[in-house]
């Protein structure tokens, strides 16, 4: 694959796209705390609002008395799930499955979950106040929090409103249609090939556990927002507009929700903090307007950093058995899996999908054969598309890694052994991104691999180094609809805000950049929220396929700014007419009576392909207005035609050394190495930062990072930044990074991106087996190393 569909999809030459150190339109503004995020709108008469927040694992509110807090003063409001207004919002319910519940009651399924109960007051400390003065009649129901014991028969249904099961499975895979759901599981069943026959045909079968802890988004910025209404002198029609600030990427799910049209929508705040994948909105987000509307005044609402544990990624276990023969071709892989669904409207993405879009496909083996069951839980929530490493991948990078050590061989050759061709898994000739992204990493690594427990480094600790590979996906569904206007010899790019902490907008201004024959500097970025244009897709397409668009675009004013040089050229105006009192118009390029293929814009000047040191300034080339638009996306990737993995383009290898103290348990990652394959590389410094928090995402939920619940409550015990351990700024190993540019992509010059396919859940804990011999479960902290060590903690 490569971009052949496009205007330049094969450059060769490149001044400004793939550019070092080129900064974000607004990273000083951002960097000096002039940014204004939605949580920084302080209006006059501002109201504050909070929600009542269930101290239960699983409760319902059966009646609650607000007398005593409306009487006390500067409560200006409270509203409970029987007022009509939650009751006509709530009606349009949410669609998880077969089942609907509104989108706030008097159901609490999780400790810290919002109730439809919500005082809004003149301050925060009266809001905690009036909450606290509140006499609320809980109904304290049965809990899951252990995902084996929920997935009993005998187990508490926690969801008996659900009668059916999701479906979960992959079509096309072969498998019979998923059973309805039973209790608190749904099961995904997914067959491919034959894996009886193929465990028949190994030579070694090994069996082992896959354990992935849940761990935290923590976003940057504690999501909230804040909401008013006003006359609105544009659009007066149909009563009053709405403003907010805070809520979303895009204002149109909050139109929807109010039931406005988007003119009579206004966002106006550029930011909204980073993201990683979490699209979900929080109530906090979405409450803000009806409490507006009900008092008539501003009203802010925003959660605490204690209310923000949602789930990046969510608990599972994996029992695998893999058959092999005596060269380490896989034969035969089973996967039983028991993952987390989570409370009502979690995500089930990272759980489902390891058949289409996970590593099974990648193998030369078609044997595979999965059986998972999805038990629902009270243990938190992952919002929308919240994920970290979806799709088990590092189930295989474990089966690789044992392979190896069984048999005495390097990793890396038991992963091309396995590994199927470019073309389908019948292919058995290489992949030359795979290749490539090997050979440059056993040279940034200094590779020499060695069984576990086999080398110790000066200071005494045992080495360990891990391998894995990945595809560099790019999940392809969206369109774009992009705009560049040629305003005063200025080009413009409109697009919408907010920020979040991608810089796809700058690499679409470098790509409009390079197809003009401009500086970066030299692109104006307007932004707007009444813009249509916003660079935000699956994954690296927000980046990779806007930016496709864009090229195309630029392409179409580029040529409409050739052709208004030559008329100018062929009729310029007579000096003193129709120019006011301005000074008359510079003399006319050499461009009289040429065609727009005989000119080109080359570094800020149009010029004569044929005498490119004859042209003028690109101001002074024509006094026209102009603009361009494009409608479209670039050619489906393989992620969604069906041959994600079966088919391989753009790859990528990670790399992990570790140290470990036999004495005290302790582990310290010594270096990760990547070596990444985006097919083009649009901006280098959000590929590094990328691949910088995919690895602090990786070490902290391998060594760190945990939920840990009391069995009798179901309550979390280590919701605060203190108990739940983050790495810090002094823990952040060093990151060794590599990038090559195969160009075989379909996106903006054969770009593809990574997405998240470098976060990873057990390359850390890999290493550490490669070290000691035995395996510990994420988190590797120091009391499990010593306990699979069988030693003791020292005092």
């Amino acid at each position: 694959m490569a971009d052949i569909a496009g205007v330049n999809g094969q450059r060769e030459q490149f001044r400004v796209v793939g550019q070092r150190n080129l900064p974000g339109k607004l990273s000083y503004t951002i960097a000096s705390g002039v940014a204004q995020f939605g949580n920084d709108f302080v209006l006059p008469d501002m109201l504050h609002a909070k929600f009542l927040r269930s101290p239960y694992a699983n409760a319902r509110v059966v009646s609650v008395d607000t007398e005593r807090a409306r009487a006390l003063p500067g409560v200006a409001d409270i509203v409970t799930w029987l007022d009509e207004d939650i009751v006509r919002i709530s009606s349009h319910g949410e669609s998880f499955g077969p089942g609907t519940r509104p989108w706030i009651d008097n159901i609490a399924d999780q400790e810290g979950a919002e109730v439809a109960v919500i005082v809004v007051a003149e301050d925060e400390d009266t809001c905690d106040r009036a909450l606290e003065m509140l006499d609320v009649q809980w109904e304290v129901l049965p809990h899951i929090v252990d995902l084996h014991r929920g997935r009993q028969p005998d187990a508490y249904v926690i969801r008996p409103q659900v009668r059916e099961a999701p479906t979960f499975g992959a079509p096309g895979m072969g498998g019979p249609p998923n059973p309805p759901k039973r209790g608190n599981v749904a099961y995904s069943n997914m067959i491919s090939g034959d894996a009886e026959a193929g465990f028949d045909a190994a030579s070694h079968i090994i069996e082992y556990d896959l354990y992935t802890p849940a761990f935290a988004a923590h976003l940057p910025n504690p999501s909230g927002s804040v909401a008013w209404w006003f006359d609105d002198p544009y659009h007066p029609e149909g009563g009053k507009s709405l403003h907010i600030e805070g809520a979303v990427r895009e204002r149109m799910a909050i139109a929807m929700m109010y039931g406005l049209p988007p003119e009579k929508t206004v966002q106006e705040g550029l930011f909204m903090g980073g993201k990683y994948c979490d699209w979900g909105l929080r109530k906090s987000q979405e409450i803000t307007p009806l409490l507006a509307r009900r008092t008539g005044r501003p009203v802010r609402c925003v959660n605490t950093r204690e209310d923000m544990f949602d789930f990046i990624m969510k608990q599972r276990y994996v029992h695998m058995k893999v058959g092999f023969n005596e060269e380490g071709l896989i034969t035969a892989v089973e996967d039983d899996s028991i993952a987390d669904g989570g409370v009502w409207g979690s995500s089930s993405f990272g759980n489902v999908g390891d058949l289409t879009q996970g590593p099974y496909n990648t193998l030369k083996c078609k044997n595979v054969t999965q059986r998972m069951e999805i038990v629902d839980s009270n243990r938190g929530k992952m919002y929308v598309s919240g994920q970290h490493c979806p799709f088990n991948w590092d189930s295989i990078t474990m089966a690789i890694h044992l392979i190896a050590e069984k048999l005495g061989r390097d990793p890396i050759d038991i992963a091309r052994l396995n590994l199927h061709g470019p073309n389908s898994q019948d292919d058995i000739d290489p992949v030359p991104s795979f290749e490539a992204c090997v050979e440059a990493g056993k040279k940034l690594m200094g590779w020499q691999w060695h069984r576990a427990g086999a080398k110790r480094l000066p200071d005494g600790r045992l080495h360990g180094a891990s391998f894995r590979y990945q595809m560099c996906p790019r999940h392809s569904f969206s369109s774009y609809n992009c705009k560049l206007e040629l305003r005063n010899g200025v080009v413009h790019m409109p697009t919408q805000g907010p920020l979040f902490g991608v810089f796809a907008v700058e690499c679409n201004a470098m790509v409009v950049a390079e197809e003009l024959g401009l500086s970066y500097d030299d692109i104006q970025i307007d932004f707007d929220y009444r813009e249509t244009f916003t660079p935000v897709g699956g994954g690296s397409d927000g980046t990779t396929a806007s930016a496709w668009v864009m090229k195309e675009c630029a392409n179409i004013l580029k040529l409409r700014i050739l052709e208004a040089a030559i008329e100018y050229a062929n009729d310029p105006p007579v000096p003193g007419f129709g120019h006011g009192f301005g000074p008359p118009p510079p003399p006319p390029g050499p461009f009289r009576g040429l065609a727009p293929d005989d000119l080109d814009i080359v570094e800020g000047r149009v010029v004569l392909k044929s005498d490119p040191s004859q042209g003028v300034p690109f101001k002074q080339a024509t006094p026209k207005n102009l603009f361009a638009t494009y409608s479209g996306r670039p050619p489906l990737a393989l992620w969604v035609t069906g041959q994600m993995g079966k088919q391989l383009d753009t790859m990528n290898t990670a790399y992990c050394e570790v140290a470990v103290d036999e004495e005290t348990g302790e582990v310290e990652i010594l270096r990760f190495g990547v070596v990444a394959d985006p097919g083009k590389v649009m901006r280098p410094i959000s590929l590094e930062s990328q691949i910088d928090q995919v690895m602090f995402f990786s070490q902290g939920c391998q060594l760190l990072e945990d939920f840990v619940y009391d069995e009798k409550t179901g309550v979390k015990l280590n919701n605060n930044m203190i108990d739940y351990k983050k790495p810090g700024m002094m823990d952040v190993p060093r990151v060794d990074r590599e990038f090559l540019e195969t160009r075989a992509g379909n996106a903006a010059y054969g770009s593809n991106g990574i997405s998240h396919s470098l976060a990873n859940t057990h390359l850390a804990i890999i290493a550490i087996y490669n070290a000691i011999g035995v395996w510990v479960d994420p988190p590797a902290t120091p009391d499990k190393v010593l306990s699979a060590l069988n030693k003791d903690m020292p005092f």
